[in-house]
């Protein structure tokens, strides 16, 4: 092939080192250009169309890369998934590398197309605190101590929920309310290659767990069966929940720039969630806690949808009824109690459907965090509350996610 014939192409690819498979960028992708197998996350090159969807929502950055390479010589999905690393330039063929969508002279870019409209900000809140993140990777890991490891759900309860609680020592690793740091389960997988983080939001606020100590929180389910309802043995979710006082583990992170919370006092937060997608919204209202029992005023409303099976699997049930009312205004839903009607989160706000409304008609933020298959009916309750208010949903929500003030992690 002549030099004239030759035909560069930019072509996107998954950082394998970065990145800690949260789902996030396959969800995100409109044309389905991204796929996984049980280890590496990557991108189709015969689908992929650089409209840059899936990059802002990314909580690492491991999804924005790219490298210039020969067209007859893209990578494929199989080599993709057999990668521990990014190849290097000289390793790709490629004159070049560029992590950005510019237009790279010589190379011809994917025809750009204007992304679907996603549900869930990519910014944080304006008031937000600066996040830290990627302090720590896959090389060079941070080590927690684990002080606790307290179970959330009844003995009887279908579902092993964990409070994990981890100690950071002298090493700083700062953490906001809505962040995430990964955990690197030891061993190997079937195929011998060490095992890469999973990723676990922070159940406690900025300040810690425990005031004054370096140490955060994590809720854990123990995984014992797919989404099939098959048997399923969670590696890492497993190996979390067994550990002990005084075990220590390598931890990542911490990761995520958007899913935080405002500081200012005098905003409200509509919090939705299921299962273990609580830890975000205990961190959210620890913090809010907090400044209230310093005396700092708190004008802003907090609002808690929180649904489970039964209240004997519902994480952190007792700590939270004792929580005042005139404090949190909080919304269970449960949906296989005895005797009873199923009962959904989507349930109860069509139940509060007037409070909602108002609430989003001042300054208010909205989160969402838990099980995917929620996502669509908590839309369509938030939706169905502000026509009957007579507000314009679709151009609220618009707003809402422009102005970093809609916020949805579902799994």
């Amino acid at each position: 092939m002549s030099v004239a014939e030759i035909v560069l192409v930019k072509q996107h690819l998954i950082d394998p080192e970065v990145c800690i498979r949260c789902n996030t960028c396959e969800e995100t992708c409109p044309v389905d250009a991204i796929t996984h197998d049980d280890r590496n996350y990557v991108v189709n090159a015969e689908v992929c169309n650089a409209c840059g969807a899936c990059l802002g929502p990314c909580p690492t950055g491991s999804i924005d890369h790219w490298r210039v390479v020969d067209r007859s010589k893209v990578f494929t999905l199989a080599e993709q998934f057999g990668w521990d690393e990014l190849p290097t330039v000289e390793e790709a063929g490629a004159t070049t590398s560029d992590d950005s969508l510019a237009t790279l002279v010589g190379a011809e870019a994917p025809p750009q197309v204007n992304a679907a409209v996603s549900p869930s900000s990519t910014k944080p809140p304006h008031s937000a605190a600066a996040p830290q993140t990627n302090l720590h990777g896959v090389k060079n890991p941070i080590t927690a101590t684990v002080v606790g490891n307290l179970r959330l759900t009844a003995e009887n309860a279908s579902g092993d929920v964990r409070h994990i609680v981890l100690d950071f020592g002298s090493l700083p690793f700062p953490v906001l309310e809505g962040q995430a740091i990964g955990i690197i389960p030891p061993g190997v997988d079937t195929n011998g290659r060490a095992h890469h983080p999973r990723m676990y939001s922070v159940a406690s606020p900025r300040s810690g767990e425990r005031e004054g100590y370096n140490n955060l929180s994590l809720t854990v389910k123990r995984m014992t069966e797919g989404d099939d309802g098959q048997p399923f043995h969670g590696v890492c979710s497993n190996y979390v929940c067994d550990l002990k006082k005084g075990d220590t583990v390598q931890v990542t992170g911490p990761f995520g720039s958007s899913f935080l919370m405002p500081n200012h006092t005098g905003s409200n937060l509509l919090m939705i969630c299921t299962g273990t997608g609580s830890a975000p919204m205990r961190a959210m209202t620890e913090q809010r806690r907090r400044l209230r029992a310093a005396g700092t005023p708190l004008p802003g409303k907090l609002m808690l949808f929180f649904g489970a099976r039964r209240a004997e699997e519902l994480p952190y049930f007792g700590p939270l009824t004792k929580l005042p009312a005139d404090f949190i205004d909080t919304c269970l839903a449960f949906s296989r109690v005895p005797d009873q009607p199923r009962t959904y989160v989507q349930d109860r706000l069509r139940e509060r459907a007037n409070d909602i409304a108002e609430l989003l008609r001042g300054d208010t933020f909205v989160y969402l965090c838990g099980l995917k298959g929620m996502e669509t009916g908590v839309l369509e309750a938030l939706q169905s509350a502000c026509t009957a208010a007579g507000i314009d949903w679709p151009a609220l929500h618009q707003r809402l996610v422009d102005e970093g003030r809609f916020h949805v992690e579902t799994y």
